[in-house]
């Protein structure tokens, strides 16, 4: 995918420590309007962390402004937490937008790849743990609201987040 000097490309292990560094930069940033202080300084350690095995999976990708990463995400078969998951349904993983790019159409791009990719992998439907924040950003790509959702990092450490579900 290219749109001027936008381009979008599966994610490789070496893109760990860049991944790092957006998730780590970006989620404290965008969060903060939409959680507490204590939540943020309890989650955002946990859930800024490049996931190795979503790298391996070959439906986690990334979109690079040349040599830079503006934004990252994907899709398993296999639920969020190690859960199995269930035929045609695909998970929506670990998305963000450099905080310094929002509103560029980076999310959009990344969105549409990723439901084009699951559904040409036999998904019909996509769920989604979305933070509070990125409802709005969900809702216009088609997701629907379920309900809202801890989501458990650690033991005595939960997430708020909202459950939604997108048909393909």
């Amino acid at each position: 995918m290219t749109n001027d000097t936008l381009t979008l490309r599966p994610a490789e292990a070496m893109d760990i420590d860049d991944l790092d560094r957006l998730f780590g930069q970006s989620y404290p940033v965008l969060l903060k309007p939409d959680y507490s202080p204590s939540v943020l300084v309890t989650a955002v350690p946990l859930i800024s962390k490049a996931q190795l095995a979503l790298i391996a999976s070959g439906t986690f990708f990334v979109v690079c402004d040349g040599d830079d990463i503006v934004g990252a995400g994907g899709w398993t078969m296999q639920a969020p937490g190690g859960k199995p998951g269930s035929r045609g349904i695909g998970h929506i993983r670990h998305v963000a937008t450099d905080h310094r790019r929002t509103r560029e159409g980076i999310g959009r791009k990344l969105m549409d790849y990723i439901a084009l990719h699951a559904h040409a992998s036999g998904m019909t439907q996509l769920h989604c743990q979305s933070t509070l924040t990125a409802v709005p950003f969900y809702e216009a790509m088609g997701f629907v609201a379920q309900g809202d959702i801890n989501v458990p990092l650690r033991p005595g450490i939960d997430f708020p987040a909202v459950f939604m579900v997108r048909m393909l």
